[in-house]
């Protein structure tokens, strides 16, 4: 691990990094495709009880997902609502489907809450979290350098503190900041700035790795030292570096 991040001539001390959960420490499509499958087959079969339905088709447009013949996610745009938005925004999407399909606005969002219900039980019995490729091995660097480390995440507190436990990682990290603790959330910085503020550190000696430009805008406009994007090259575009696993940065640095 290098002493600072090298940013336009200046070397800036790196005291701590700030890591995005979903899609950047965790497995994303394992995760939230098991999620969104609970979510979505449930919300069909309830449609269906009630004479109503929605088409295949039109499951893509409802959080940005990608779906394989039989309907199960499989894959999902950076640029969407399941992969930026706040959990309380997805709910309103998903609402506001099933008024489509023919619901009241009420009759829609009860209906919605009991399949968000089915779908938390079955996630605890499942536990889908998996770790990404390099990521304890990178946490394990990070910690043996004496880095501090925290989560900042579009996920409600409480659920991030336990997909962090069902991994076994919850232990690396000195502060994990949710939605739920700001007015807004990503892409502005009030996250960033109340994790900086709890750990004492100033932002602009933070490194920031997340795995959509919403990471990245929030670390921006926080002032944040670094910006790294991790995902295919050309998907992130407001970062300083982009990696396609943790891997890359093992050995050899946060800088470029």
């Amino acid at each position: 691990m290098q002493d600072g991040t090298y940013v336009d001539g200046l070397t800036i001390p790196t005291e701590a990094v700030l890591f995005d959960k979903d899609g950047t420490l965790l497995d994303f499509t394992g995760m939230w495709g098991f999620w969104t499958d609970c979510v979505l087959n449930d919300f069909r079969d309830q449609l269906a009880i009630r004479g109503l339905r929605i088409n295949t088709d039109e499951l893509p447009q409802i959080w940005g997902t990608l779906h394989d013949d039989q309907g199960r996610m499989n894959g999902y745009d950076v640029r969407g609502p399941l992969a930026m938005g706040t959990m309380d925004e997805v709910y309103a999407v998903l609402t506001w489907h099933g008024y489509r399909a023919g619901l009241s606005w009420a009759e829609s969002k009860m209906m919605v809450r009991e399949c968000l219900a089915h779908a938390e039980e079955e996630m605890e019995n499942h536990r889908p979290a998996r770790p990404l490729p390099g990521v304890q091995e990178f946490l394990e660097q990070c910690r043996s350098e004496g880095m501090v480390m925290g989560v900042v995440t579009a996920d409600d507190t409480p659920s991030a503190i336990k997909h962090l436990q069902w991994m076994g990682l919850d232990s690396y990290f000195d502060v994990v900041i949710g939605t739920d603790l700001v007015e807004r959330g990503k892409p502005f910085p009030d996250m960033l700035l109340l994790a900086c503020e709890r750990l004492g550190i100033p932002v602009q000696h933070t490194v920031v790795i997340g795995d959509t430009d919403g990471d990245m805008e929030m670390a921006r406009t926080a002032g944040a030292g670094y910006r790294i994007g991790i995902g295919e090259p050309g998907r992130i575009h407001l970062a300083d570096r982009t990696i396609q696993s943790f891997h890359e940065l093992l050995n050899g640095g946060l800088g470029r």
